[in-house]
């Protein structure tokens, strides 16, 4: 192995070409769900993807309730092979005791999308973002993204995030991590900033 210098004068290791992707996929996919009124549940479920993707692992995003929104994290992933991301949702604000037929309708769309992908055998790992909010809004049903989850093949890890995951899904998941706020820019009036928050 080749070290070399960097500009500090420090050695450092250089990296063995051998070590590439080996592209297998595990055997034993697990559930993991990140929820709380936090800031950080589909940046944590992205650094996942980027791990997977790291091991040659083919991705789905399906994206629940932000419609055609301009975030950036998708404006990227969508440029990456191997990484499928399909958007459902209005750009309208939903009003959780009156979503609408249109949220509704778009909702499930997305839960009928997620369990192609999830049964086609394409993936190693699936991001439902904010399935937990849908269906803590009643946009689908949460028995409905339980069956879903039951009905997951062995090696295919699936990722669901949102605030109020449903104590449901929590019993079926193997991961639960919840993000807390403790302070937030919002707080102090700071509106969101282009390529930091969105």
């Amino acid at each position: 192995m080749r070290a070399k210098e960097d500009i500090k004068g420090i050695t450092l290791a250089a990296k063995p070409l051998e070590h590439l992707p080996d592209k297998e996929p595990f055997k034993e996919g697990l559930v993991q769900i990140f929820t709380g009124d936090g800031k950080g549940k589909t940046s944590a479920a992205l650094g996942t993807v980027v791990r997977a993707l790291g091991q040659g692992l083919k991705i789905c995003v399906i994206v629940f309730m932000k419609g055609d929104y301009p975030y950036s994290e998708w404006a990227f992933l969508s440029k990456i092979p191997g990484v499928r991301i399909e958007r459902f949702g209005t750009n309208k604000f939903t009003d959780k005791h009156n979503p609408g037929p249109e949220a509704i309708e778009e909702a499930k769309k997305a839960l009928a999308a997620a369990r192609q992908a999830m049964l086609s055998g394409e993936y190693s790992v699936m991001v439902l973002d904010e399935v937990n909010i849908a269906s803590a809004w009643n946009l689908v049903e949460v028995d409905d993204v339980v069956n879903l989850i039951r009905e997951k093949p062995m090696n295919i890890e699936i990722i669901l995030t949102g605030r109020y995951a449903d104590d449901k899904l929590i019993e079926l998941a193997d991961m639960v991590t919840e993000c807390r706020k403790i302070k937030h820019p919002y707080d102090k009036g700071i509106k969101a900033r282009k390529g930091l928050d969105y």
